[in-house]
């Protein structure tokens, strides 16, 4: 069972996502946070495999965060799941230590291949990122 933390600060992001989550075999949402501040209090909590996190979210971004939780090695592997995919935010990503990044635009099943893929390890990045 793959245990996901979802992190984004519209309410209604958050239930489509863990709607998605939730209807699929093998995938557990443990959690979910509205900023990068409860991102990292919530992942010591529940011990996610995958931080499902947004990049643009009030009082810590995603990026903060996620540079916060891959230098404490909290052993959560970290997708950036953004609307904002300019190559620049796509590399601050990588740059922190995330795993990979997926688009808010992308299907539904392509959400759900990035978190399968970052759960065994595996990067997910777009094209020329």
């Amino acid at each position: 069972m793959i245990r996901v933390l979802v992190v984004d600060d519209h309410p209604v992001v958050r239930a489509a996502v863990i709607g998605l989550l939730e209807s699929t075999d093998g995938v557990s949402v443990v959690g979910q946070a509205v900023d990068g501040l409860e991102a990292i209090e919530r992942a010591d909590q529940v011990k996610p495999d995958v931080v499902l996190m947004d990049v643009t979210m009030p009082n810590m971004s995603g990026i903060e965060a996620t540079r916060r939780m891959t230098a404490e090695r909290s052993g959560a592997s970290v997708l950036m799941f953004s609307a904002e995919a300019r190559l620049c935010v796509v590399r601050a990503a990588r740059e922190a230590g995330a795993i990979g990044f997926v688009t808010k635009g992308c299907r539904a099943r392509e959400v759900l291949r990035a978190i399968y893929a970052a759960s065994e390890g595996r990067s997910v990045w777009p094209a020329g990122a």
